[in-house]
């Protein structure tokens, strides 16, 4: 595993300092071999600790500026001034105003978005896996934006490394969820090779913030699943048997 750190940014999003980190140069070692931002895995509390001190470090602060969030798959947003205290709320997005604070989420298949309307000094972070953009987090983050200042116009959102539609085979059973929420929902699936469906996740939550009204929303079109060198991936992970899988870490701050 390469030992020089590597994050990934959009012009997008300048000139505000953010990154995609992929799992390039970590502590961490195994399963979770590089950069594992993941509290919450069995990896090894030390090298977690080491790992998400480098990516506060990449952003330009200390890790006691990194926000986060105990993420559980909903729509539910936390406006921040000071990083949350431990335990760590339950949502699946933060926003600010606050320069110096560095919002982030973790991610090893679902979508990390990063959002910002840059003329109002507001910035947002959400973790969007299929249920979160299906039930409105995407939506909810903007909302948030707007209630420290933000206009959606204004504001850009670039989603992350995430699990491709080549790689995201899922039941007829998922498929008919989204049918049930909107029958032209049907366009985001494609037949597979195995005759069950394959979702395309960024597209839906590309389609989801332009509805909503944003400036513009771009996809880095980089597959978690794909490239098991640069990002972790649960899917992956768990098609290789193995116990557990790593976290990535993505940010932005003011």
């Amino acid at each position: 595993m390469p030992t020089t750190l590597e994050f990934l940014t959009s012009p997008t999003l300048a000139p505000l300092r953010h990154g995609f980190f992929t799992r390039r140069g970590g502590a961490s070692s195994g399963i979770f071999a590089g950069l594992n931002c993941g509290p919450g895995s069995s990896d090894q509390s030390e090298a977690v600790a080491i790992n998400r001190a480098r990516a506060a470090t990449a952003m330009g602060t200390g890790v006691a500026a990194l926000a986060g969030v105990n993420q559980v798959h909903s729509a539910d947003v936390i406006a921040v001034t000071l990083p949350p205290p431990a335990p760590l709320p339950n949502a699946d997005a933060l926003v600010t105003a606050t320069p110096g604070v560095v919002l982030s989420v973790l991610t090893a298949d679902c979508q990390p978005v990063l959002f910002a309307d840059v003329t109002a000094g507001v910035i947002g972070a959400a973790h969007a896996g299929w249920k979160g953009t299906l039930g409105g987090v995407l939506e909810a983050t903007l909302d948030a934006m707007e209630g420290l200042g933000a206009l959606r116009e204004n504001t850009v959102a670039v989603i992350g490394p995430c699990i491709s539609q080549r790689a995201y085979e899922v039941g007829h059973d998922f498929l008919e969820t989204f049918l049930a929420e909107d029958d032209g929902y049907g366009r985001f699936f494609a037949a597979g090779p195995n005759g069950r469906p394959m979702f395309d996740l960024p597209a839906l939550a590309l389609y989801r913030l332009r509805a909503a009204g944003i400036g513009h929303a771009e996809w880095t079109r980089h597959c978690t699943y794909s490239d098991p060198d640069r990002f972790y991936s649960y899917r992956r992970a768990t098609h290789l048997g193995e116990a557990d899988y790593g976290r990535l870490i993505s940010t932005i701050r003011l």
